[in-house]
């Protein structure tokens, strides 16, 4: 004799619902790890974590770009483009402030990395108050305008100056640790 499925006597049951629940706990559980993984590959597959740093502020930059190009009056679009730069910036904040500086300072370039985590303080009072305003204020793209210069410039030291002598300081050991120990960092930030 067949039976038939009856979704809603299944559903009613405590087994059901059960399975149900740990069913949508694992297909959530594989997609955030997907995305994850998405996330975090880009970066590793630039290489060395010097690379994968500077693969992560060309993609801030173009973040800027893409807010840049929005017409006033294209507030969600601008707003939505903002959580994305949130997004890239916290987990790039969190690679260097848990992996990078710390390396920095261990080879002698404290100051160095506690101006960089000073820098990471103000990018985050810019997100804040950019978020806080509305978008289709006439200052806000002034205020954008202006972190970007901040970015810019905070890139540019890391990129040419500071990276370089930590890069030489790790020697290919050091690198080869600090990129993955920044890649699981990433992942888990991600």
């Amino acid at each position: 004799m067949a039976t038939s499925f009856s979704s809603d006597r299944f559903f009613k049951s405590p087994a059901g619902l059960l399975g149900a629940a740990a069913a949508g706990f694992a297909v959530g559980m594989a997609a955030n790890f997907s995305r994850k993984a998405i996330v975090q590959g880009i970066t590793a597959a630039q290489g060395d974590w010097d690379e994968g740093l500077k693969a992560e502020h060309r993609m801030t930059l173009k973040l800027f770009d893409a807010i840049e190009a929005c017409e006033p009056r294209q507030t969600k679009k601008r707003a939505a483009l903002l959580v994305q730069l949130q997004h890239a910036l916290g987990k790039h904040a969190f690679e260097e402030e848990n992996v990078v500086y710390p390396a920095m300072r261990d080879h002698g370039q404290i100051e160095e990395a506690d101006r960089l985590v000073h820098d990471h303080g103000y990018v985050k009072q810019y997100l804040f108050d950019l978020s806080e305003m509305s978008s289709g204020d006439p200052q806000w793209i002034g205020k954008l305008r202006a972190f970007r210069g901040e970015i810019e410039e905070h890139i540019r030291i890391e990129e040419e100056e500071l990276f370089p002598r930590l890069r030489e300081a790790l020697g290919d050991e050091g690198n080869a640790h600090i990129t993955a120990v920044m890649n699981k960092a990433g992942m888990a930030a991600a």
